[in-house]
């Protein structure tokens, strides 16, 4: 029978037998002694549930979540002498020269010789290895050291004074305490790039908050919205992907084995680039009125709201060339080794954009005063708006070339394309380009149905309800998604890759498990907060866009649960992308749009308008939750059969117990605020703090009892950087 999994990455467990002159249960040395069996059982199956019944893992990684926050400075790993590496595959065993004990379940692994581990698996020697604890990393994280030469020993020849023995000898380690260079700028570059990422994130967010403010959420706002979403759209379609999946890695290729350094074809590409987007965004400027009424018919049957619609695509669509660029000159300094301008740039583009409408404001009112509208917009209006939009994204590509001249990268246009690879990579992208055509398509089905039931909803005196409030709502709701879970697998991805490459089957498994469990104790809370608290959220947040506010919260109750599926597909397709599988994503992403815009035209033919947009927001956690389902089976194939579902459905069947009655008293909580002091600022905010402090209090308590150990690690690592 298969004997219980819990984390073992196939760790030897030969080793030598006890000697036969020695009775069971005896000590032997090199191994650890077991207690003898009771009599009254049976000693081959009494340690089957065990936590380790092996009894040869390392025990600091017995808990995905405890090898997270296990110290490995203060519990270095063994030295050499552990383990046994095993011998040739066909070889004959040697035979041993005494019994094996019966009464042990497993032999303890005897000592390995001199050499590469189980624990140092990478041919780290382990008298030179330094291990560095989890504070001492973070503390030390600003603290840089130089390099050793890894080549020196090559050049000792052509020297001209010869070394003696004493400098032939090896260095001796270096104390504990301080990080090696290259974790030490690791540790600084990702710091740097998540610092980046959550502040691009909050100023995005302030910038809808004062477009809100400024232009409502009403179907004014859903032109704007429609024509700056259909640049990105074109863009990603038309090489965005592409750009990210293939061409990148080749320009990484280049720079490890160009002479050059990968100069020329970085500048290759660049000029590719710039000449296609040049060439595509002069098509689509022109053909804006086409594309208007493929995203809209309902705007598109409206002369007013079609020429300010117009009107708007015109300055935004010229934005796409400058996304190209930017994304570009980012990836040639990420290959460089300069992470920080491609994650900060888009800083300064939310910076302009919010000064943008702040001038609107400023010169024409708010919104709750001037309730500005696509008939009384007056054509300077118009002008501001799109204008600033285009500076937004001028600004942060032309930004990174004062990054680029000091990453000593001069940009030159090359049209010698052939015979480069540049053509081979663009077969290459050929399910990129299908995985994006997918979403698109799905994207411009929902948009289509959102504009023209917000239209006609807006009209019965409900405003609010369009495409506008879907992406406000979206974009709130897919926030915990970037923060926790991207970390969270932003850490562990590597570690797949290099399994999947090995093929180690268990480490995949392990580290696709560890990233569902750990990202839940967050998500899964997050979820049911939306659900609770997603009504005095918005009427909170986009207080400045008047009485539509309401219905974007409605909106985002009803993405809520949506969130815990939605992260399970993130860390579930790391899986096949560590496999270099691009196929699969690429069905999945077809089932998701194909159940998403399947149940929105249901929502949009059966509910009424007002509601129209609330059921389009569940379909597409509902196409999400099929979507896992499909690709779970799928992976789960791909790794023998097992994903460890029992412990995550465990992880998340707990969560979700402790968060049903959080949920419940927290929105009676939020709704009861409510009542008494209404739902504007002061309500809002009294009732969000009301239902976040009895959310967050019940929750606590019930996985407490429930004894949830991913949110018990959390809890103590929080707790012990408190010093309490």
């Amino acid at each position: 029978m298969n004997a219980p999994y819990d984390g073992d990455r196939a760790q030897g467990t030969g080793g030598p037998a006890p000697s036969q002159g020695t009775a069971p249960g005896t000590p032997v040395p090199g191994q650890v002694p077991v207690p003898a069996p009771a009599p009254d059982r049976d000693p081959y199956v009494q340690d089957a549930y065990a936590h380790d019944p092996y009894r040869s893992q390392d025990l600091s990684a017995q808990d995905p979540v405890a090898e997270v926050l296990y110290d490995r400075s203060a519990h270095p790993p063994p030295p050499p002498g552990t383990y046994q590496e095993p011998g040739p595959l066909y070889a004959a065993p040697s035979a041993p020269s005494y019994a094996p004990d019966p009464h042990v379940w497993a032999q303890t692994p005897p000592p390995e010789p001199d050499g590469p581990s189980r624990h140092l698996p990478y041919g780290d020697h382990a008298t030179t290895t330094q291990f560095v604890g989890v504070d001492a990393l973070v503390t030390g994280a600003a603290d840089e050291q130089p390099e050793p030469d890894a080549f020196a020993h090559l050049y000792r020849d052509q020297e001209a004074a010869p070394r003696t023995p004493a400098e032939d000898a090896p260095v001796a380690a270096p104390a504990p305490g301080k990080p090696a260079g290259r974790a030490s700028s690791l540790l600084k570059s990702s710091a740097l790039m998540a610092a980046g990422t959550i502040v691009s994130r909050i100023t995005g967010f302030l910038r809808t908050l004062v477009i809100a403010g400024a232009i409502g959420v009403g179907t004014f706002n859903d032109t704007y919205q429609i024509a700056n979403t259909l640049p990105t759209m074109i863009y990603v379609l038309v090489g965005g992907g592409a750009l990210n999946a293939v061409f990148i890695p080749q320009l990484v290729r280049a720079m490890k084995n160009d002479s050059d350094g990968g100069q020329a074809y970085a500048n290759r590409l660049l000029t590719l680039v710039v000449v296609l987007l040049a060439g595509i965004t002069t098509i689509c400027v022109l053909a804006a009125p086409v594309f208007i009424t493929m995203m809209s018919p309902k705007i598109a049957s409206d002369p007013q709201q079609m020429e300010v619609a117009v009107a708007f695509a015109r300055y935004c669509l010229p934005t796409m060339f400058f996304m190209g660029i930017h994304v570009v000159l980012g990836q040639i300094l990420n290959a460089r080794g300069r992470f920080g301008a491609m994650m900060w740039t888009p800083v300064l583009n939310n910076i302009v954009v919010i000064a943008t409408f702040g001038a609107f404001i400023w010169a024409f009112g708010g919104f709750t005063t001037s309730g500005v509208n696509a008939t009384t917009v007056t054509a300077e209006g118009v002008r501001l708006l799109g204008l600033g939009t285009l500076l937004g994204l001028t600004v942060q590509a032309l930004a990174m070339l004062p990054y680029l001249r000091d990453a000593g990268f001069k940009p030159r246009l090359r049209f010698d394309w052939r015979g480069h690879g540049l053509g081979k990579a663009a077969r290459l992208a050929k399910w990129t380009f299908f995985f994006v055509l997918a979403n698109q398509v799905g994207l411009v089905v929902v948009t289509q149905l959102a504009t023209w039931a917000g239209s006609v909803a807006e009209k019965q005196g409900h405003p609010g309800t369009g495409i506008t409030a879907y992406n406000y709502a979206l974009l709130l709701w897919q926030m915990p998604q970037a923060i926790i879970t991207v970390s969270v697998m932003t850490a562990v991805l590597p570690r797949i890759s290099r399994s999947a490459h090995d093929g180690d089957a268990a480490a995949v498994r392990d580290d696709i498990s560890y990233g569902l469990r750990t990202s839940a104790v967050a998500i899964v809370p997050c979820a049911f907060a939306f659900l609770a608290l997603g009504v005095p959220m918005a009427t909170l947040l986009y207080a400045g866009s008047g009485s539509g506010a309401q219905n974007i919260g409605y909106i985002l109750m009803a993405f809520g649960l949506g969130l815990i599926p939605y992260s399970i597909q993130y860390v579930v397709l790391r899986g096949f992308y560590a496999y270099e599988d691009t196929r699969t994503p690429f069905y999945n992403t077809v089932i998701v749009a194909a159940v998403n815009a399947a149940v929105s035209a249901v929502s949009f033919f059966v509910l009424p308008a007002r509601w129209a947009v609330v059921g389009m927001a569940a379909a597409y956690g509902l196409g999400y939750a099929v979507g896992v389902g499909v690709a779970w089976r799928r992976l789960r194939t791909r790794l023998g059969g097992d994903l460890d579902g029992a412990h995550v459905m465990r992880t998340y069947a707990r969560l979700t117990g402790a968060c049903v009655p959080a949920a419940a008293v927290a929105g009676a909580a939020a709704y009861g605020v409510t009542q008494w002091l209404g739902s504007g600022v002061t309500g809002s905010a009294a009732a969000l703090l009301a239902g976040g402090i009895a959310l967050a209090a019940v929750f606590l308590i019930a996985a407490k009892r429930m004894r949830i150990e991913e949110l018990n690690a959390m809890v103590g690592m929080v707790r012990g950087r408190l010093g309490r």
